[in-house]
C-alpha cells in the first residue's frame, strides 16, 4: 500500500503548500480582503479481528481543504476533498459567493499578524510504520489471544483494532504565513465480555502514540483488558451516600476536560460558562498546578501553531490553585475584548502537576467511599457546573477494595468539585492528551438503591 511513510515528505509539503498559495491568490483575485485555509492529506491502515478472524482491512487515503475568504467583516467558507487546481477554484468562488450574503461581524477576520508563528519546530510527531497486513493482523490476534486467555471467565470478545495514520497538512492566510508538518498516530485496543454465574461484564483497553515503539505491548494490552472486566464482575448496588470519591486516572481527564471547556473562549463570550469571571481567583486548592504543554515532543497534542496559524506557547492555566488565563482562539478574544492565547483548537497536552501517592496509596488514602473505574452518560452543565454521570466502579472500605458497583450515578458540582480535591496520584500510566493521576474529591452523592 503506497503510503505518506515512503513518500517524499518534503515535497509533499511542498505540493500542499502551493496549493495554498494559489487558493490565496485566487481569493485576492476575487476581491476578498483576507483569506485563510487549511489542507490535509493522510494515509493509514485498519484492522479488525474478532475471536481469532479477520473482520475488516481498509486503506485508506483522504484529502481536505478547508477554505475562509473576508470581505472586509464578512465571512465565506467552503470545503472540497477534491485538491485538483479547479476544484480549489471552485471552493475560493463558492466561499467568496458565500461571503456576500452573510452579516458582517466585526471579529471576523484573521488572527494578527504580529502573531504568526515564525518558525515550525520539528516536535518528532512523525513515525510513519511501514507494517504490512498480514503483521497487523497478527498483531491484533496477539492482543485479543492475551485477553482471551488470561482468565477462564473470558467467554467471548468484541475484538481487538489496530491502526496506524500518516498525515500531513498545512495552514496558511493572507498574512503571508504558510506553515505545515507532518504526523503520524499507531493504535491498538481490544475489548472481551466475561461470565460468572448470571453476571456478564465488558471492558477494554488500548494503547496509541506518535512512534510504534511508544506503544504498550499487545500482550500487556490484551491482558490488562482481561483483567479489567473480570475485575467487574458479580458487581454490586449500594444504597444512596455522600462520600468521597476517587476518580480512577483515565475517568480523571474527563475532570480536565470540563476544567479546560469551561476557560474556553465560547463558552465565555456566550456566558455559558460557570467559570465566567473566575480569573485571578482560587477555584482549586493552593497545591494544584494545571499546565499546557504543546511543543511536547511526540505528544499526542502537540503542535507548533494553532488553527489560527498563531504561534503556540507553553503556559500555567492554573498556578497554586489559582486560574491565571482563558483558552481563547482570535475570534472568541476579539468578542472578549482580549488578545488570543494560541489556542484555536484547544488546549495542547493539557496537564496537573502528579502528587506522590501510587494507587494503591490513593485507595488507602479513600479509606471508604467510592473508586469510579467508568463513567456513562453526557452530564455535565456548562452553565452551571452540575455534574451528573452515570458510574461504575469499586466500595472501598478501610482503605481496601471490598467489590465492584454498577447502576450508581455520581453527583455534585464542579466548583466544589476542584475546591474539594484533595488529592492526584502519581498512576499515570496510559496515552492520552491529557495528563493526570487519580483524583480524589472529598465528598460527593452517590445514588444507588
Amino acid at each position: 500500500m503506497p503510503t505518506l511513510a515512503t513518500a517524499d515528505t518534503a515535497g509533499r509539503i511542498a505540493q500542499l503548500e502551493q496549493i495554498i498559495e494559489d487558493l490565496l491568490q485566487e481569493a485576492k483575485r476575487r476581491g476578498a480582503s483576507a483569506a485563510e485555509a487549511m489542507v490535509s492529506n493522510t494515509a493509514g491502515l485498519d484492522v479488525a479481528v474478532r475471536l481469532g478472524e479477520v473482520e475488516t482491512v481498509e486503506h485508506t487515503r483522504d484529502h481536505g481543504l478547508g477554505i475562509s475568504v473576508y470581505f472586509g467583516h464578512r465571512k465565506g467558507s467552503a470545503s472540497t476533498s477534491d485538491l485538483s487546481p479547479g476544484a480549489v477554484r471552485d471552493a475560493v468562488k463558492q466561499a467568496c459567493s458565500i461571503a456576500t450574503h452573510t452579516q458582517e461581524d466585526r471579529c471576523a477576520g484573521l488572527a494578527p499578524a504580529d502573531l504568526m508563528a515564525t518558525a515550525v519546530p520539528d516536535l518528532d510527531l512523525s513515525h510513519p510504520w511501514d507494517i504490512s497486513v498480514e503483521e497487523a493482523v497478527r498483531l491484533a490476534i496477539a492482543c485479543e489471544d492475551a485477553a482471551r486467555g488470561a482468565d477462564p471467565r473470558i467467554l467471548n470478545s468484541e475484538g481487538a483494532s489496530f491502526s496506524t495514520t500518516s498525515g500531513l497538512s498545512v495552514y496558511g492566510n493572507s498574512h503571508g504565513f504558510v506553515g505545515g508538518y507532518p504526523s503520524t498516530r499507531h493504535e491498538l485496543s481490544c475489548a472481551v465480555v466475561a461470565k460468572e454465574g448470571e453476571s456478564m461484564q465488558r471492558d477494554y483497553w488500548w494503547t496509541t502514540a506518535r512512534a510504534p515503539e511508544d506503544l504498550e505491548p499487545a500482550v500487556a494490552v490484551g491482558r490488562r483488558a482481561a483483567e479489567r472486566t473480570v475485575g467487574r464482575l458479580n458487581a454490586r448496588r449500594i444504597g444512596t451516600c455522600e462520600v468521597p470519591v476517587l476518580f480512577h486516572a483515565d475517568v480523571a481527564t474527563g475532570l480536565l476536560r470540563s476544567f479546560a471547556g469551561a476557560i474556553s473562549g465560547g463558552n465565555l463570550y456566550r456566558h455559558t460558562s460557570f467559570l465566567l469571571d473566575k480569573l485571578g481567583e482560587p477555584i482549586f486548592p493552593s497545591f494544584v498546578r494545571i499546565y499546557e504543554e504543546p511543543h511536547r515532543l511526540r505528544g499526542l497534542g502537540s503542535a507548533p501553531f494553532d488553527g489560527d496559524g498563531v504561534a503556540t506557547a507553553p503556559k500555567d492555566l492554573v498556578t497554586d490553585g489559582v486560574l491565571q488565563t482563558w483558552l481563547l482562539d482570535h475570534y472568541s478574544a476579539c468578542r472578549l475584548g482580549l488578545t488570543t492565547t494560541g489556542n484555536a483548537g484547544g488546549a495542547r497536552n493539557l496537564s496537573i502537576a502528579l502528587g506522590s501517592d501510587n494507587r494503591e496509596a490513593m485507595i488507602r488514602r479513600l479509606d471508604r467511599g467510592l473508586l469510579v473505574t467508568s463513567l456513562m452518560g453526557q452530564g455535565v452543565k456548562m452553565i452551571t457546573g452540575d455534574y451528573s454521570r452515570g458510574a461504575a466502579g469499586f466500595w472501598v472500605e478501610n482503605g481496601e477494595i471490598q467489590y465492584p458497583v454498577e447502576e450508581i450515578t455520581i453527583a455534585g458540582n464542579l466548583t466544589d468539585m476542584f475546591k474539594g480535591l484533595v488529592a492526584v496520584g502519581n498512576d499515570y500510566d496510559f496515552a492520552s492528551s491529557i495528563t493526570t493521576g487519580s483524583w480524589l474529591i472529598d465528598r460527593m452523592t452517590v445514588a444507588g438503591e
